[in-house]
């Protein structure tokens, strides 16, 4: 292994974007937004160069893999993990006569080789900083040599040492093999796997918990080691992040002895040892696969509270799924839709504006499965309509929060391929041409309790009674829901004519 890892490190240094070479996975779309405070006025200015990292190959066998990766102090971690563990994983180690075991043992192989590959770059500057250190005398002494230009120097150069040993990364990865699911995680960030009925229900599945300070097997794991966890528990943090498994982060691994949380472990606390779950069966699976980072994740439940987060997160992808032609369009405009609801609690002042002072960096990575896109134009195909729906996820008037429940449409009239494609479509190629499932979303409020049912007639909502609204002749449908009060609000915030971005504003 040590071998081929050192073959992979020298071919990397001669070409350094060797995963050019591998082809990138068309049924994948990544939506991105760097961090940001905002100041007093509601704008917002970015405090860091974004430290997320991403990758979406398609490899060789039937093999995918896909990642997101949350860096902190800095991008290092985080894009040597996506080029490194791609090289552990697609250079052919996996193949689709695989066992489960087979899978995971190799998954668990590759964090593995990250990590300690990682450790192995930042070996030359480690060495430079404990001899650097040698030539700085104790505080007390030789006061003179202290604040001579050469000690400035010296002191210049180990922050810029320490700078280069420490940042970390959390890290969670999907892998498709033989049609089949394999989730590893690391941290923080999440999975979900969103399954699509024929009878318009989805089902949300979160796959695994994050490695954080409030993780009951976590603290369990760190009470065996000597750690006193419910001192953890408290701090909510370990050495400035939630996360108690991590890549990277040379300072928490090797001195951790010198933490005060940690200082009572045996052995080393916070580790990169992912856990994995899979396999999951994705045959006959119509849906969605849905990664995110921890800043996407923490955006949307300091906005609205935690309770909801994942069927919001789903509600809005399938909206946009349901509108826009290519992945990439669907997966940004649901970033930035989150990011735009993000900074609306923090200018309206209300009670959750405390929370929405500022997030991190944002990615979002939608694979998805047997789904078919809307067509580009959003002209309806003989018999169906596509119902494209926008609905705010906030009420203006109140501080009660809308919750979202999603329900998908399916076209009803059997000329139509359904959304449910009983092939398997893992294949590259063109899909199945049909409708797209429609998304409805549902929206509850604490205060009118208005709920809205959707069915292939037409009638989306019950106030339209049976009147089926009628496509013009661009294949738009009149809206079918008053926004009126909505867009004034919006339209009293946002005056220099925003509103029309992003799905919010009369389409």
């Amino acid at each position: 292994y040590g071998n081929q890892n050192q073959f992979y490190w020298t071919t990397r240094e001669q070409h350094q974007s060797w995963t050019d070479d591998l082809p990138l996975c068309q049924m994948c779309g990544v939506g991105t937004a760097p961090n940001c405070v905002y100041g007093p006025d509601g704008k917002g200015t970015q405090s860091h160069t974004n430290e997320d990292g991403h990758l979406r190959f398609r490899g060789e066998d039937g093999c995918f893999l896909y990642g997101v990766f949350n860096g902190y102090d800095g991008s290092r971690v985080a894009s040597f993990a996506s080029q490194c563990l791609t090289a552990e994983l697609l250079l052919g180690q996996l193949n689709s006569s695989h066992t489960d075991n087979d899978v995971r043992r190799i998954l668990t192989q590759a964090f593995d080789v990250v990590e300690k590959s990682y450790f192995e770059t930042i070996d030359d500057a480690l060495a430079e900083k404990a001899n650097l250190s040698n030539y700085l005398p104790p505080h007390n002494e030789n006061v003179s040599f202290h604040h001579s230009s050469q000690s400035q120097k010296v002191q210049d150069r180990l922050k810029e040492l320490e700078q280069e040993v420490s940042g970390g990364a959390t890290a969670v990865v999907a892998l498709i093999l033989n049609n089949k699911l394999y989730i590893a995680n690391v941290g923080t960030n999440r999975a979900l796997l969103c399954k699509s009925s024929s009878d318009g229900q989805n089902q949300v599945l979160q796959i695994g918990r994050p490695h954080s300070t409030d993780n009951e097997d976590e603290l369990q794991r760190l009470a065996a080691l000597g750690v006193d966890s419910a001192r953890v528990r408290q701090a909510g943090q370990i050495a400035g992040q939630s996360s108690t498994r991590r890549l990277g982060d040379y300072p928490v691994k090797f001195n951790y002895n010198e933490i005060d949380l940690l200082s009572a472990a045996k052995t080393r606390p916070i580790i990169a040892e992912p856990e994995i779950h899979g396999s999951q069966s994705l045959d006959s699976v119509t849906g969605f696969l849905l990664l995110m980072s921890e800043g996407l994740i923490n955006a949307l439940e300091s906005a609205h509270g935690p309770e909801q987060a994942n069927q919001e997160i789903v509600a809005m992808v399938a909206a946009e799924l349901a509108q826009q032609s290519s992945l990439e369009a669907a997966a940004q405009s649901v970033v930035d839709r989150i990011k735009r609801l993000h900074h609306d609690v923090y200018v309206s002042g209300r009670q959750r504006a405390t929370y929405c002072s500022r997030h991190e960096d944002m990615t979002l990575l939608i694979r998805t499965l047997n789904y078919t896109l809307a067509d580009g134009a959003l002209t309806p195909t003989q018999g169906g309509r596509i119902y494209p729906v926008s609905v705010p996820y906030s009420n203006s008037q109140s501080t009660s929060k809308t919750s979202v429940t999603l329900s998908l449409v399916m076209p009803s009239q059997g000329t139509l391929t359904n959304g449910t494609n009983t092939a398997s479509t893992l294949e590259e190629g063109t899909p199945t041409p049909g409708q797209s499932p429609t998304a409805t979303l549902q929206s509850t409020n604490t205060q009118t309790q208005s709920s809205s049912s959707s069915s292939g007639d037409g009638s989306l909502f019950r106030q339209r009674g049976s009147q089926a609204a009628q496509p013009d002749e661009t294949g738009r449908v009149p809206p079918y829901v008053d926004f009126s009060q909505f867009y004034r609000l919006w339209g009293s915030d946002h005056s220099d004519g925003q509103s029309t971005q992003g799905g919010l504003g009369p389409q």
